[in-house]
């Protein structure tokens, strides 16, 4: 808070240097604190400048001009339309100072800083603005050193110079930023704020305390950065008994003092402090409701939510977020469609909760939804939207949002790069998860076991133990899901002899999908029993065990299973099949009849089942033979 203050301070002062030359250009009179008085007779050469303009009044009009040209450079560069405005710098006949300010101020704006220095160079006359805005472009690019040279060349200082300098130490290097401030004495309290500040976000809370002590007269910023500075690092006695002794509190102090008992799990005071607020803002409430949404108490953040005057973006996010995060989907749904406003977090959000939730085909709908009201996706939902399309199997689509991801300009990291191999491993296509295996330039143990798991789980088992080994090789230490995916491939035997941890009921499970794969029943049997007793109610595992049976022709095991499933309760989830046809995702399970063409799909599976038994295909209780 103390920093944002110090630059607004800054930002401040620089702008009313300028406007003060702009005045200057416009009446140049405006210095002289008297006017002589006139002359009643108008003399023989006052008489003739009314047929000849005089010097002075040629400058008056290209000044006027100046001005306007002035304005013109600056709008150009609020909207980030730099060569429009170094089109206009360089078709003036003449400039001011503040020609030069308006496009150093500008570049610095647009993120330009070696543009700006360029300019800065080449001024002919320099004024405090002209240092001062230069100083502040080296100050917010963490060039320290080129900033204090910069600042020890400068002719005079005023109080915005030091500031700046001071900000940037206090941002940067907090012990630089203490020498400087004991280097002068008459320092104002913005600086005394800013240093305080920057002895809070390093933690030294009792520096920023010394100094809070010292300063001969505080404002509320002073008490609000202190308060904030204990509550924010869990001292939460002392910033009550220093919310208790401040001499004026403003809602900035109550919401420090609420924001602080929420962020250590304190509701209950955080509660009666927002009780007893005389006035509340956006961010009052909202950091009340996240309490609430934190704690998992939906109940509590929906009521201060709909009692809510000012809800902005912010507090429904939050309220989708905490409902989608919780289960609820469709309350956060119908929040979401409630929404006067959305922005990115707001869409990202939901997606998000739909694909936590198991709703991948939702959150495909809704990633293209988002697209198509014009809004960018961020890594966020670019992830989630991949991650979706790996559930489903939605490769085109998948394709389709790769190609976003691209032209976005996003560079894949290990979040996005990691759903996007992700996406093409579970999709099969394992040439092109093998080319986004190769582009992640950070590799995490994510990243190794996705590609891992795509080679071993599509047959391709030599690449999977080449990317294992070359894991080994970067020092990247496997861990139980590595040994998993091996294990669909691998032999069982070797793969036990091999793994350097005791093996769990995910471990175990690979062995016994191997065991199935490799014929060896007995083996199989084992693994089922020590799954049994590791999670008696994990159903895939029984279903694992059935399927084993059933490929050694073991029906009558493969009836006995059924029956213990059925005994003991375990119910298996259905399954659910999707399908992409022209990017429209069809989504299936067992007995389905919503879909709005199923009447022609079981039409045409009966005619496929009467061609089979023409066939001499024989139908068997778990499917043909």
């Amino acid at each position: 808070m103390c920093s944002r203050f110090c630059w607004r301070q800054f930002h401040s002062g620089c702008i009313r240097a300028q406007e003060a030359q702009q005045k200057l250009i416009n009446n140049p009179q405006s210095l002289k604190l008297t006017n002589p008085i006139p002359n009643s007779y108008p003399s023989k050469k006052e008489l003739s400048r009314k047929h000849k303009p005089s010097k002075n009044e040629f400058e008056t009009t290209t000044g006027s001009d100046i001005v306007k040209l002035n304005m013109a450079i600056t709008t150009h560069m609020r909207n980030g339309q730099c060569e429009s405005a170094l089109r206009v710098f360089n078709s003036m006949p003449s400039r001011s100072t503040v020609s030069y300010n308006a496009m150093i101020s500008g570049y610095l704006l647009n993120g330009k800083f070696d543009l700006a220095r360029e300019m800065f160079d080449k001024m002919p006359h320099r004024d405090f603005f002209s240092w001062n805005v230069m100083l502040s472009g080296y100050v917010r690019n963490k060039n320290l050193t080129a900033a204090r040279a910069l600042f020890e060349k400068m002719p005079k200082r005023d109080i915005v110079s030091w500031n700046a300098m001071l900000s940037g130490y206090a941002q940067n290097g907090i012990d630089d930023a203490r020498r400087l401030f004991e280097s002068k004495l008459d320092w104002d309290i913005v600086s005394w704020n800013c240093l305080m500040g920057g002895f809070l976000r390093r933690k030294r809370l009792a520096d920023a305390r010394r100094l809070f002590d010292k300063i001969p007269v505080k404002d509320e910023v002073s008490w609000n950065t202190m308060i904030t500075g204990y509550a924010q690092n869990g001292e939460l006695e002392e910033a009550q008994r220093l919310f208790e002794e401040s001499p004026s509190r403003d809602v900035f102090t109550w919401t420090a003092m609420v924001s602080g008992f929420v962020q250590n799990g304190m509701l209950d005071k955080a509660r009666s402090i927002f009780d007893r607020m005389p006035e509340k803002n956006s961010i009052s409430w909202n950091a009340m409701i996240a309490g609430y949404v934190q704690c998992k108490m939906l109940d509590m953040a929906n009521e201060l939510f709909e009692a809510m005057p000012c809800r902005n973006i912010s507090s429904w996010n939050t309220m989708i977020t905490g409902y989608s995060q919780s289960g609820e989907v469709a309350r956060a749904r119908n929040l979401f469609d409630r929404m006067p406003l959305r922005d990115s977090i707001s869409w990202s959000a939901m997606i998000a909760g739909y694909v936590q939730n198991g709703y991948s085909e939702e959150a495909v709908h809704l990633s293209v939804e988002m697209r198509r009201d014009g809004e960018k996706l961020n890594r966020s939902s670019f992830t989630c939207a991949l991650t979706a399309c790996a559930n489903i199997a939605a490769l085109e689509l998948g394709k389709q949002l790769h190609g976003w991801l691209v032209k976005s300009g996003y560079q894949t990291g290990c979040f996005v790069g990691n759903a996007l191999l992700a996406m093409y491993c579970k999709c099969g296509s394992i040439d092109e998860a093998h080319d986004a295996f190769q582009e992640l330039s950070d590799k995490d143990l994510i990243s190794w076991n996705t590609m891992i798991y795509g080679y071993a789980r599509h047959g391709f088992g030599r690449e999977a133990l080449m990317v294992f080994e070359s894991m080994k090789t970067m020092g990247v230490k496997p861990d139980d899901a590595t040994m998993v995916e091996l294990g669909a491939w691998m032999r069982p035997k070797i793969l036990m002899r091999n793994m350097p941890f005791e093996p769990d009921a995910a471990t175990w499970g690979a062995v016994l999908g191997a065991s199935r794969i490799h014929g060896n029943t007995e083996l199989g049997e084992k693994a089922a029993e020590i799954i049994f007793k590791m999670e008696p109610d994990n159903s895939g595992m029984y279903i694992l065990l059935s399927n084993l049976y059933a490929a050694s022709g073991r029906w009558p095991d493969v009836s006995k299973m059924r029956l213990k499933m059925r005994d003991k309760g375990v119910k298996k989830v259905p399954g659910y099949s999707w399908l992409e046809v022209q990017t429209k995702i069809h989504t299936f399970t067992v007995g389905d009849c919503f879909h709005p063409e199923k009447d022609k799909i079981y039409a045409f599976l009966e005619e496929m089942y009467m061609k089979m038994k023409h066939e001499g295909f024989i139908l068997y209780k778990n499917g043909f033979t």
